[in-house]
């Protein structure tokens, strides 16, 4: 009886290992074997390709927001003539004019247009009798956007860097009044709350006092990089931002202020040297740019978020027609959700400065002045005519360095690290490579020669590395941005492109990978497939099988082990 029952269960292994052949999906054979089979059945019968999911109804934003305000057009605000910006986002004007002439030195309504504090850019007296100030005084707070609230499962204070990209971020911001956020119906962060912090122009020459009041709940400083400064201040306390070598971190509700005259010109860099491989990384960090000094130069004393500078300097008037601060930096997500997740500050401490290891991480977001692409195209346009020329100056304040290539035009590097370089250095280029922290001043000539500029157009620049072109793995995104001829703008500042609708861009459903990179061109060839399911009945089944050849062998060796006894 014992012997029958062996010979049952060494047929049902038989049944259940042709079952196997013929279940077992044909590609997960080895190739050669896959060869053989072919050889002996046959060609495989055609299987049509899985159906098309349906392509999903897009529903986007506007790709340029209306200029409700009137603050793209050029304005003439208290004698202060700023020039228009053409892409269709741009900062307050009234902001610009109370940066130029002073928090103190405006009218109320300037100010209350503003939104700066009236003791955010003091402007002094005339030390040289060149009719411009010579004293001036800069005081800055730090804010945060996309952080946790523990009444809000959503971020608040938010700021996008690309649609429905929210990564927490910190900034050094110009002192300012009322609420962080533009209204009591959102949670967007006002206009002068953004990513990267403000670049800041002073005068070679001028006494200049920086002022970090310590809003925040981390300790932090303020360290000068490249800018000419004493170690330490007229009072002998530290002045050089670096709590290792010079002073105490600043504690949260604490302020200190750092002194300088500079000395030498120059396109230079500003960071937080608090525990600076995350604080830096977080966004505490901006350009500082020292003048050239010139009689009667009233300069635009910060630029939020960076690009076009709406009044340049006398200096910047001698050679080039407009300027432009360009701020590249990288974020890495692992790193920005990490103020998101708790809003305990021990608990937050703990997670950024001890489980957080910065050399295994991998960058995730990168951005040119704040934002990446599509928002790019909204703020960081180079708006160029021909014969006309333009200066850069550029920061890498990222992670990883950057090599910035410009379609269609060549430039020359003319300073690096605040330091001209010889002219027999100085030749035209279309590719540099920019290291972490490293700034360049870029001469960029809109002659078309062939060599400076190939002609009018829409001709991109971004990092020509394929990551710097990604965000969060998803492409296009990352820094890519445009030079634009002024007629291939529209009335609203947007490039009237010759390429792919934008439409899908805007939205947060294609950076979170719900949206086929091509489906609007054919949406039966490029949506997404509809799942295999024969595919998946044969896994079930080979599954189930093998659980079948499990318990017959098992029960095999049952038998057998008792035929013995």
């Amino acid at each position: 009886m014992q012997l029958r029952n062996i010979k049952i269960h060494l047929l049902k292994l038989s049944v259940i290992f042709i079952a196997i052949i013929f279940v077992y999906p044909t590609e997960w054979y080895p190739f050669k074997v896959r060869l053989v089979l072919t050889s002996w059945l046959g060609a495989e019968s055609y299987r049509p390709l899985p159906e098309s999911v349906e392509p999903l109804e897009i529903e986007s934003e506007l790709v340029c927001p209306n200029d409700l305000s009137g603050w793209r057009k050029s304005h003439v605000i208290e004698g202060v003539e700023i020039e228009a910006s053409l892409p269709c986002l741009a900062d307050n004007p009234y902001g610009v004019a109370a940066f130029v002439l002073g928090t103190n030195n405006v009218s109320k309504e300037t100010l209350q247009r503003s939104g700066l504090s009236p003791d955010a850019i003091e402007k002094g007296r005339d030390l040289d009798g060149d009719g411009d100030p010579d004293e001036i005084h800069i005081r800055l707070e730090i804010a945060e956007l996309n952080g946790s609230s523990p009444i809000s499962e959503r971020p608040v204070t938010t700021f996008d860097i690309a649609p429905g990209i929210q990564p927490g971020i910190w900034v050094f911001a110009p002192k300012f009044i009322g609420m962080a956020v533009e209204n009591f119906e959102t949670q967007e962060a006002r206009y002068s709350l953004k990513l990267p912090s403000p670049a800041i122009r002073v005068e070679q020459g001028d006494i200049i006092k920086v002022t970090l009041e310590n809003t925040h709940y981390m300790p932090h400083t303020l360290h000068l990089h490249g800018a000419d400064h004493g170690f330490v201040d007229s009072s002998g306390e530290g002045n050089d931002g670096v709590p290792l070598t010079s002073e105490l971190p600043i504690l949260p509700g604490q302020s200190r202020t750092y002194d300088l005259t500079p000395r030498k010109s120059g396109t230079m860099f500003y960071h937080c040297h608090v525990q600076p491989h995350v604080h830096v990384q977080m966004g505490l960090q901006g350009l500082f740019i020292i003048e050239e000094n010139r009689p009667n130069n009233w300069l635009q004393t910060m630029n939020l978020g960076a690009g076009k500078v709406r009044v340049p300097s006398k200096s910047l008037k001698e050679s080039y027609d407009s300027e432009y601060d360009l701020h590249y930096l990288d974020l890495d997500k692992e790193l920005s959700v990490r103020i998101q997740k708790d809003n305990d500050p021990r608990l937050i401490t703990k997670s950024m400065h001890r489980d957080y290891d910065i050399t295994d991480a991998n960058v995730d977001f990168f951005t040119l002045n704040g934002r990446s692409f599509p928002y790019t195209f909204r703020e960081s346009l180079i708006v160029s005519q021909e014969g006309e020329k333009a200066k850069l100056r550029v920061v890498n304040g990222g992670s990883k360095g950057i090599a910035l290539h410009t379609h269609g035009h060549k430039f020359t590097v003319i300073e690096r690290d605040g330091v001209e370089l010889p002219k027999t250095n100085q030749a035209p280029q279309d590719v540099l490579w920019i290291a972490t922290s490293q700034r360049y001043d870029l001469d960029l000539s809109f002659v078309n020669n062939g060599t400076n500029s190939y002609g009018p157009g829409i001709w991109l620049y971004h990092d020509h590395q394929n990551k710097g072109t990604t965000t969060d793995g998803i492409g296009p995104g990352g820094n890519i941005s445009a030079i634009v001829d002024k007629k291939y703008l529209n009335e609203a500042g947007w490039p009237i492109t010759k390429g792919v609708d934008y439409g899908k861009y805007f939205t947060a459903d294609y950076y979170q990978k719900k949206i086929p990179i091509w489906e609007s061109y054919i949406p039966s060839f490029y949506s997404d497939p509809e799942k295999d399911t024969i595919f998946m009945l044969r896994i079930l089944l080979l599954i189930l099988l093998v659980g079948v050849l499990l318990n017959t062998l098992r029960a095999l060796f049952t038998q057998m082990r008792s035929e013995r006894t």
